[in-house]
């Protein structure tokens, strides 16, 4: 009963505030309540559990209607919960949504007073600096554009907020800045005051000597105190970001106008004058214009030029301080600023046009260069004080210092030009060489004499005990290993002589040098070896006493190249220094050159003989005179041959060259005439005749020597150097012989007719000189 006492208050209430009958309480008296009953209820539940498990008292009846009153407390408060769920989250999302729109409303409202505030800062750095322009204070003005600027930016950078008089702002901003730039660059057009000629070669001697650079202090007719000084306008510059843009104008016309000037040309010396109100420099020409600069003059000219732009335009202290008191502390170095934007134009003009030429020449010079280094020690310690050069650069120092590589570099370079000159030189000058001729050599430094000397006292030494030990029949002649006498290139003789004196360079030169030099000798054949048969190809295929010369030049270079190694190996000790290696390829390019003139001429002498109608029918007058005709011609190419290559080839090879033409000559004429079907008597008797005089004239072409006496020698060994010279005699005497005399030479195949000619070739002439008789069966029957 007392259970549906208490639940039926409950569902009525429920029913009631479902229905909207019953007036909502308020939240805080109904929470209130609540509490209490909590209170209230927790206290029984106190007590009762102190009863049932303290005093041990049966309180079933009461435990359970404590159980109803909790279940019942519980249904409320989850209602009650509810309840807040439902009403107080929506009046909650009302009062957040009203917050964020009042936040939003805040910051909006910060935003435009940010701008605003930008704005009267704008609108102030701008009537500062209109204020203080007039006053031609530079700095300050340019450093109030700066602060305009910097708010404009900021003004730029509010998103969602844009202005239409930013645009404006930002025109006037610019309008302001190049009308200061504009301002700057008249008053530094007035301290800086340029004279030159308009003329188009800027770099001759004439033009330089018009050049003049004035260096205002004040203007004149103006108050002193109202003229801004040449380190305000150019601090001016650098506060609006201008300083390098004007330094590069100003720069190149130092470089263009005084410094290069002052580096190529050494007569030129730098004239100051000095006036109450500037400094002019100008130059002044003393001695002559030849040749190159001395590093140590050019660096004291140039020293000079910076000290006075140092002293009159760029020097200015880093810790001075600014006019107005918003300004920074110090300002640019401006002579950083210049250096930077010149030095590299001026080391590399310095290092092309001076120091480049002060390499010495030869290495017993490199100790005297110690002079050249410390005069480009003092010249940078001197560009670093007045600030031009920064700590750490040492482009000329380390150039100057590395000395021995460029002299290594400059060397080769020079050798190498040289060794092409002589190469592209023409190669008909020509000079004599004989087995007791000889490249003089340089006299070898102390330190690889005695190496040297020894080597070569122990092989003096073993050449004397070989030549004890041999018979006088047994010894050879003293030039056996000697290149024999002919003609060579004068070109080539100085050639080889440049390769001696530059392997003699290498040995007083330091490891490093000595091997790039002993390489670039290397590289001087490989040109050789390159560049002569291309750029005289031509004249090497045209004219044969040229062909002879190069044939003579590369057997020349080849024989000196099988020693050039040994006989420095004293000081070169590496393994790798021999030329023995580039012999072949030498021999091989003069016989190659030499065969293919030889060819040539074969070609010719077969297209003369060629033109005798096979010798056919000499006994009409027109086929003799053909055939007479190509006789005298081919015989007159070998004369002229052996006189164009008379004392030029070496004798040896003359006369094997000389003897293959002749043999080419003898063997077509023996071809044509051993095929000839029918030989007449007459024709017999004319073919004699023109093999006559081959015979006689033949040996007259090897003329070896001058002297005629000494020729004789070899025109009496003409079997030796041509093959089918005693085929030709044999073939002579068969046109004039009979049946039984070319049997009798035959001698059953054994005899001298037999040791030149086929039994075919023999029976062909026989059938083509004799009638078809039974004595001329019975001799084709014996040649077997």
């Amino acid at each position: 009963m007392a259970e549906a006492e208490t639940s039926g208050p409950s569902l009525v209430a429920a029913v009631l505030a479902c229905s909207g009958h019953l007036e909502k309480e308020s939240l805080s008296g109904r929470i209130s309540r609540l509490s209490c009953r909590v209170e209230k209820l927790k206290g029984e539940v106190c007590r009762m559990i102190n009863q049932r498990y303290v005093e041990f008292l049966p309180s079933m009846q009461s435990a359970k209607d404590l159980e109803t009153q909790v279940e019942e407390l519980s249904g409320n408060m989850d209602k009650l919960k509810s309840r807040i769920e439902n009403e107080v989250q929506q009046d909650l999302n009302v009062a957040i949504a009203e917050f964020s729109e009042l936040k939003k409303q805040l910051e909006r409202d910060t935003l435009i007073l940010s701008v605003l505030k930008q704005l009267q800062e704008f609108d102030t750095h701008l009537k500062q600096f209109h204020a203080l322009l007039p006053q031609k204070r530079y700095v300050p003005a340019a450093c109030h554009l700066n602060k305009a600027r910097r708010s404009l930016k900021v003004m730029e950078s509010r998103r969602g907020f844009e202005l239409k008089i930013l645009k404006a702002l930002g025109t006037e901003l610019t309008v302001q800045t190049e009308n200061l730039v504009y301002l700057l660059g008249q008053e530094w057009q007035q301290m800086a005051v340029w004279k030159h000629p308009q003329a188009k070669d800027i770099d001759s001697l004439e033009s330089a000597l018009q050049t003049e650079l004035r260096l205002c202090r004040a203007m004149p007719g103006k108050d002193v105190a109202a003229v801004p000084t040449v380190a305000s306008v150019l601090r001016a510059f650098a506060v609006l970001g201008q300083l390098r843009a004007k330094f590069e104008q100003y720069g190149k016309l130092l470089l263009t106008n005084i410094l290069k000037p002052l580096i190529s040309h050494p007569s030129l010396r730098p004239l100051l004058e000095e006036q109450p109100d500037a400094v002019a420099l100008r130059f002044e020409s003393v001695g002559q214009d030849l040749g190159h600069p001395s590093p140590v003059e050019v660096f004291a000219k140039i020293r000079l030029v910076l000290e006075v732009l140092h002293k009159h335009q760029l020097d200015v202290p880093l810790d001075q301080s600014m006019e107005d008191e918003e300004e920074e502390n110090s300002g640019p170095v401006l002579a950083e600023v210049l250096g930077n934007v010149i030095w590299k134009e001026m080391s590399d003009c310095l290092i092309r046009d001076c120091l480049v030429h002060s390499i010495p020449n030869s290495s017993s010079k490199l100790g005297q260069y110690s002079e050249v280094i410390k005069a480009t020690e003092d010249f940078e310690k001197a560009l670093k004080g007045m600030r031009f050069l920064q700590q750490d650069s040492t482009n000329l120092l380390t150039y100057a210092r590395n000395v021995n590589c460029h002299f290594a570099n400059k060397k080769c370079q020079d050798v190498i030009l040289a060794a092409r000159n002589l190469m592209t030189s023409e190669m008909h000058d020509t000079v004599k060489v004989t087995p007791d001729a000889s490249v003089a050599l340089p006299k070898l430094p102390d330190p690889g004499a005695g190496d040297q000397l020894q080597v070569l006292r122990v092989s003096e030494a073993l050449s004397n005990l070989v030549l004890m030990n041999l018979g006088q029949e047994a010894r050879l002649s003293p030039h056996t290993f000697s290149f024999p006498a002919c003609h060579i290139s004068e070109s080539v003789q100085r050639l080889v002589a440049l390769a001696y004196q530059t392997l003699q360079e290498a040995l007083a030169s330091t490891d490093q040098c000595c091997m790039q030099l002993f390489y670039a000798v290397r590289n001087i054949f490989l040109l050789f070896y390159d560049v002569v048969p291309m750029y005289h190809k031509e004249n090497l295929q045209k004219l044969p006493q040229l062909a002879a010369v190069h044939h003579n030049n590369c057997m020349y270079i080849a024989h000196h190249l099988l020693t050039l190694g040994h006989q420095f190996r004293g000081r070169l000790s590496n393994g790798t220094v021999t030329f023995v290696d580039l012999v072949p390829g030498f021999r091989r390019l003069g016989t190659e050159c030499f065969v293919a003139q030889m060819q040539v001429q074969k070609g010719e002498l077969l297209e003369r003989l060629s033109s005798a109608r096979n010798f056919s029918s000499v006994d009409d007058e027109d086929n003799h005179a053909a055939a007479n005709r190509a006789v005298r011609q081919v015989l007159h190419q070998l004369k002229r041959l052996g006189t164009v290559w008379q004392d030029v080839l070496p004798v040896n090879v003359y006369c094997r060259a000389m003897g293959t033409l002749l043999n080419t000559a003898l063997g077509e004429m023996v071809a044509r005439i051993t095929a000839l079907e029918d030989i007449s008597a007459e024709n017999a008797d004319r073919l004699h005749a023109l093999c006559q005089a081959m015979v006689e004239e033949g040996p007259q072409v090897f003329v070896p020597l001058p002297g005629e006496k000494e020729n004789r020698r070899f025109q009496e060994e003409v079997p030796v150097y041509v093959p089918k010279w005693l085929m030709f005699k044999e073939l002579m005497l068969v046109l004039q012989a009979s049946l039984q005399d070319i049997v009798d030479r035959w001698a059953d195949g054994k005899g001298p007719l037999a040791a030149e000619f086929s039994p075919s070739t023999v029976k062909n002439l026989i059938r083509a000189l004799f009638q078809n008789t039974e004595r001329r069966a019975a001799a084709l029957a014996k040649i077997k």
